[in-house]
């Protein structure tokens, strides 16, 4: 499921994006001020940030300049009309720049285009010799099916919509199990290794020291 972290300072429409927004199938997990923001996303794996520009403690722009490296797209959300500050967001990486008030249809439908933009809602995606359908959970490699249970499967979604990512084992215990991590990494480190060897990727998942691991493709 597509993870959406909603940072937003205003708790009813915070609320309300986070209402709207699982609705219509996203997971969505709210902070009330930059710091928090900070905090999580170096913790967990999320597939897009709403991020409002007028936080407390670390405002939106100064924010941005610490998630850019990690890869993860932007929409800002925010008052200020200003074009100078439009424009700004923009450079500093941002995928868009949404004013408000705005209509919750046309925040959906910016979600779902930036989230299209990043192959985040592809059926079929390629990546490192594979060919994933993420409908049909079928996975090729050289024209030849791969055989994966369904936390296999699950666990290559997770690295193939993260490219280049360093993901938690929290977060990845989190996204495939669908429960909290309670702190035996034994489980993860076991699927990883039965993962890399079925499909081919040996060198490409690379673990990352007291932290998780990354797909490197």
């Amino acid at each position: 499921m597509i993870q959406i972290l909603i940072a937003e300072d205003e708790k009813p429409i915070s609320d309300l994006i986070q209402f709207s927004l699982s609705e219509v199938g996203y997971r969505c997990t709210c902070v009330y001020d930059g710091m928090a923001a900070a905090n999580i996303v170096t913790e967990r794996a999320f597939d897009l940030i709403l991020l409002d520009v007028m936080l407390p403690e670390v405002d939106g722009f100064e924010l941005m300049e610490y998630i850019r490296p990690l890869g993860i797209p932007v929409i800002f959300l925010t008052a200020r009309a200003d074009v100078q500050d439009r424009v700004r967001g923009l450079h500093l990486g941002a995928d868009d720049y949404i004013v408000k008030p705005f209509e919750i249809i046309e925040l959906q439908a910016r979600v779902e285009a930036v989230l299209r933009r990043y192959h985040k809602t592809d059926r079929t995606i390629e990546i490192g010799g594979l060919t994933i359908d993420t409908y049909s959970r079928q996975v090729m490699r050289a024209g030849a099916e791969l055989a994966l249970t369904k936390k296999e499967f699950d666990l290559l979604l997770l690295f193939a919509r993260n490219p280049g990512i360093a993901i938690y084992r929290e977060t990845i215990y989190e996204r495939v199990w669908e429960s909290d991590y309670l702190g035996d990494s034994r489980t993860v480190d076991l699927h990883v290794q039965r993962l890399r060897k079925k499909v081919g990727w040996e060198k490409q998942i690379k673990a990352v020291y007291k932290i998780g691991y990354r797909l490197e493709v």
